[in-house]
């Protein structure tokens, strides 16, 4: 019976800690942003009405036409009316790129998006790559 009675109370104490989000393991997993291989996320931030990223090329190609998507975000984030994206330069420049008026979520809330990236590369042929970012609204 005694057995019993501990066994209740550690099932208790477990319940109690996973309705009050502490067992969550969302809260401990760190921020991350994968994109496809060649194309390197150096950066990133998120807030509740936009998307920043700082994504490098890394394909060894100079690319053209490239158009960042966003999805919850109103429109796809291009560099800054530069329409070359160089080997090894980081796209939009210094800043990267900006995808706004986004629908995001409250500020602390968990962002989790798969972004799209197409591009054409020096061959003429269109490509489109696509990546997930993983972090928390600022």
């Amino acid at each position: 019976m005694t057995y019993g009675w501990a066994i209740l109370v550690v099932l208790v104490a477990i319940g109690a800690l996973a309705y009050f989000g502490v067992l969550n393991p969302s809260r401990f997993l760190p921020s991350s942003c994968t994109i496809a291989p060649g194309i390197g996320c150096d950066d990133f931030k998120v807030t509740t009405a936009d998307v920043q990223l700082i994504l490098r090329n890394g394909l060894g190609d100079d690319l053209t036409a490239v158009t960042v998507t966003v999805p919850g975000c109103a429109a796809s984030a291009e560099a800054d009316g530069d329409d070359a994206w160089n080997n090894a330069a980081v796209l939009g420049g210094a800043d990267g790129i900006l995808a706004d008026t986004c629908a995001n979520g409250a500020a602390g809330s968990r962002y989790q998006q798969d972004v799209t990236i197409t591009y054409t590369g020096s061959s003429g042929i269109s490509h489109t790559a696509t990546g997930t970012v993983v972090t928390r609204v600022e």
